[in-house]
């Protein structure tokens, strides 16, 4: 499990931008599951972090001072310089936003990654048909609860896993879920998913893995689909966790599982975007944000992913959104 004491606080001095460059003031920053596997040594589909360097992250700032004719001062932007206040750009990995169709730290979660990953995920792997009975662990995460939202607007019964009744309310009375279980609160899992899926399910999307996953196996459907988007559960293992005991039945089922990176799927951002914009006008989209003060407290952010301390997107708010420089 990371620790506080795993990262240090640092601070440098800042040049002003030069010929095409742009400063950019964060405003918020996204703290993310995946952020954990990059402070492992090893290959893998990102490179690994760098000791006694920044990290990075999604991230929404102002641009404070421009040398580049596509940036204006003010201006929105989407980047991925997060883990620290204020940084130098080229412009080219920036994108501009427009806070007139949702809130700016929208585009960390819904409007940015997080929602192409859910979308994405869902849709192309998931193949959802209307009826389709659809499991979502981690229910009201980030991801978890877009597509858990996604579904419904697919026309499909959708159950979900979460870890406390203040997210259970959340996904019935807010994100208009069929059902929805405390996994924290029942013994068996496995009883519990048979019990609001008698019939079995045709779509499990994983964000948890281990029991979850098991569990899922056992009440899926043939011809059913397992999406493998995360296994939170496994991240901080000291060591390597046996797979699902019971993962034989995908013979006898004829499941599909597969894995997938968001990266993947970059060819869909633009009808994702269309998709997702016209969705949030219409108020079929609903969102929870735990927003955390300050870029000190990014550590502590980041660790309680680990622990369920958010609903919804975690975000660490790193500066006011005033317009001042």
């Amino acid at each position: 499990m990371l620790s506080e004491n795993d990262f240090e606080l640092g601070e440098v001095e800042i040049s002003t931008p030069g010929k095409g460059e742009v400063l950019v003031r964060n405003v918020y920053m996204s703290v993310d599951p995946y952020m954990r596997g990059r402070m492992n040594a090893g290959k893998s589909y990102v490179p690994a972090f760098e000791l006694h360097k920044p990290l990075e992250g999604g991230c929404v700032g102002q641009v404070a001072d421009s040398e580049n004719d596509k940036f204006q001062l003010g201006d929105y932007v989407l980047g991925m310089k997060g883990w620290r206040e204020y940084y130098i750009s080229d412009g080219s990995e920036l994108t501009k936003i427009d806070p007139a169709i949702a809130p700016i730290q929208s585009y960390l979660g819904p409007l940015g990654m997080t929602g192409l990953t859910a979308y994405a995920g869902f849709l192309e792997i998931g193949q959802p048909r209307e009826g389709d009975v659809v499991f979502v662990s981690a229910a009201s995460g980030a991801v978890g609860s877009m597509v858990a939202q996604i579904a419904k607007i697919k026309g499909c019964h959708v159950v979900g896993s979460v870890g406390s009744d203040e997210k259970v309310a959340w996904l019935l009375e807010k994100a208009g879920i069929d059902a929805a279980i405390n996994y924290k609160k029942i013994g068996d899992l496995t009883a519990a998913l048979a019990g609001v899926c008698p019939e079995g399910i045709d779509i499990y999307f994983d964000n948890v893995g281990g029991r979850h996953l098991e569990s899922a196996l056992d009440n899926m459907k043939p011809f059913g689909r397992i999406v493998l988007c995360g296994m939170i559960s496994i991240y901080n293992a000291g060591q390597r966790q046996p797979g699902p005991a019971n993962l034989f039945v995908a013979i006898a089922r004829r499941l599909t599982l597969r894995g997938f990176i968001v990266l993947d799927h970059m060819d869909k951002l633009m009808q994702f975007y269309s998709d997702m914009s016209k969705w949030i006008r219409e108020c079929r989209i609903k969102w929870k944000e735990t927003i955390i003060e300050g870029i000190e407290n990014a550590p502590k952010a980041l660790i309680g992913l680990f622990s369920g301390e958010n609903l919804g997107k975690m975000l660490v708010k790193i500066g006011p959104d005033t317009g001042e420089f």
